[in-house]
């Protein structure tokens, strides 16, 4: 059975995104980012090690339209030409029922979401990330994240696209790494108990 991992960047007060889906707190994630280099170096890793991951269609249209070709930009630097490749290699699933295509090593699923990941989760294989606030609800109501990574900047933005979703009922976790990053930026990740 293959685990699944919800992990993000996300502020002090537990949001993924601004209003107006602004990043700016956290570094972005286009062309003119800044998170630190080690953090940077940590994603990318996270990308390597990644067996499958799983896009809800808003972070996807985010980042497929950058990163399959940063590698390309004038002057890109090391790490962003390693993570484009990176990115590029990694197996992904994208859902939604508003677009009809994708690239870039991704197959698209229109259905039920909760059914796929399930289906997904038995099989055999390495770890699966999901990535976008609204398919991680998903997949956070109906118990089939394993693994929470928070990667919390100290900043407050007041409002936005929350990490975590309203629960029908508790969660209970197991805290089982932190670590520091420059620039007060601090990781935590949490086991779900089951």
């Amino acid at each position: 059975m293959r685990k699944l991992i919800f992990g993000m960047n996300v502020t002090v007060d537990g949001y993924i995104a601004a209003p107006g889906d602004d990043l700016g707190w956290s570094g972005g994630e286009g062309p003119d980012s800044s998170p630190s280099d080690e953090l940077f170096q940590w994603w990318s890793d996270r990308v390597a090690a990644t067996g499958l991951a799983l896009y809800g269609r808003k972070l996807w249209e985010a980042m497929s339209s950058h990163w399959p070709t940063a590698d390309q930009q004038p002057g890109a630097a090391p790490a962003a030409i390693e993570f484009a490749g990176r990115w590029r290699d990694m197996p992904k699933v994208v859902f939604s029922s508003t677009i009809s295509t994708v690239g870039w090593n991704a197959r698209l699923v229109t259905g039920d979401a909760v059914a796929e990941i399930t289906r997904l989760k038995a099989d055999d294989g390495g770890p699966m990330d999901i990535c976008g606030a609204t398919l991680a609800a998903a997949a956070m109501r109906a118990g089939l994240i394993d693994e929470y990574l928070l990667v919390t900047h100290p900043a407050l933005v007041g409002g936005g696209t929350p990490f975590f979703t309203a629960l029908d009922n508790w969660v209970n976790l197991t805290l089982v790494e932190t670590r520091t990053f420059p620039g007060g930026v601090v990781l935590t990740r949490y086991e779900t108990r089951r």
